[in-house]
């Protein structure tokens, strides 16, 4: 139980049929240079709860021909910023990574589909927890491919004062 209750669905209420075909936003999105560059496509964008994907491509592999982990990372803080910075938000404040664990499962390979669905746990005050899910497809369908856990701070906007 997060203990908020809030709607940033972009196409109405949460049921609504306009919901279900609304195009994912995100403003944290738009600007982000690493995401763009590791071809990240965003899914569902809503305050603690989205979901990501990007295809491995062979610049993302290691010597032994695996995902390096540094790029699974990446890939989850994505999930994770945006999860945790509301796109309906006003930009005075953000939220930051306070702190991470990751833990990696199997390894990913080139040309495999990773999906990131990031879920806001717990929010107190101006910290969070949040869990971020990496999985790949696979020949037997899904595979759990890293566990992301972040936890957060908000803090002012940095880039708001300049304004």
């Amino acid at each position: 139980m997060t203990g908020i209750d809030v709607d940033t669905n972009l196409g109405g209420q949460p049921d609504s049929p306009a919901a279900e075909y609304a195009e994912p936003f995100h403003p944290a999105f738009v600007n982000d240079q690493a995401a763009a560059w590791m071809g990240v496509e965003l899914v569902r964008a809503k305050f603690g709860d989205v979901v990501i994907r990007m295809r491995l491509r062979d610049e993302m592999l290691n010597g032994f021909g695996m995902a390096q982990g540094g790029m699974i990372f990446a890939f989850a803080d994505v999930a994770f910023a945006l999860a945790c910075n509301d796109p309906h938000g006003d930009g005075s404040t953000i939220t930051v990574a306070s702190g991470v664990d990751v833990n990696f499962m199997n390894p990913g390979f080139s040309g495999r589909q990773l999906t990131a669905t990031a879920t806001l746990v717990n929010q107190t005050g101006r910290s969070g927890l949040y869990d971020i899910r990496v999985t790949q497809e696979s020949g037997s369908g899904e595979e759990v491919l890293a566990e992301f856990r972040g936890r957060s701070r908000t803090v002012p906007n940095p880039a708001a004062k300049k304004h």
